[in-house]
């Protein structure tokens, strides 16, 4: 299950990352920290990490998803694994517009990076990070249209959105559990 550590700035609630559940499910959270359950929990449901590990696979692995939901989406130049994205800026992964001049043109291209940290996480939870930043293409905001776009391409996406912020909150008193 992993280490056990306990950060300064975690007190009694499961930090941020779970701010818009109710009080019932951050208190039902709260109990599993508390007897140190979340870890078997997520091992049970997630037994192992997946093996993207190369921005090539990983490219492949969105566009796959791409290309099955939103083929005559904008086209992305890059996705990629990033060092200098981190969970504490409330970011898990960046949908961003590059723009370049060529010629007398000005062209946006899109780039995807997803924070490093996840290439030591179950293939679904990754999934989930992708499918809301692919989600961006067409949705900019985080609206109804965004939210069931994401259900489209994956189904679970709210319970993996959950299980990823209850993996957030585990990681940060426990440390990580796919190594």
């Amino acid at each position: 299950m992993g280490r056990k550590r306990q950060p300064s700035s975690f007190k009694e609630s499961p930090k941020g990352y779970l701010n818009g559940y109710s009080e019932q499910v951050q208190q039902q959270v709260i109990a599993l920290l508390d007897a140190e359950k979340t870890g078997d929990l997520l091992l049970k449901k997630y037994p192992s990490a997946h093996g993207l590990n190369n921005t090539r696979q990983l490219y492949d692995y969105a566009m796959d998803i791409k290309n099955t939901f939103m083929r005559s989406s904008s086209p992305i130049s890059k996705i990629i694994y990033d060092d200098k994205i981190h969970v504490i800026n409330n970011a898990l992964g960046l949908h961003t517009y590059v723009s370049r001049v060529q010629g007398n043109k000005l062209k946006a291209k899109n780039e995807i990076r997803i924070a490093s940290m996840f290439r030591r996480t179950p293939e679904p939870l990754l999934k989930m990070i992708l499918v809301h930043e692919l989600a961006h293409l067409k949705e900019k905001d985080h609206n109804k249209a965004f939210y069931k776009l994401c259900c489209h391409m994956e189904p679970d996406y709210h319970q993996l959105e959950f299980d990823l912020r209850l993996y957030l909150t585990h990681r940060d008193r426990f440390g990580d559990l796919w190594c």
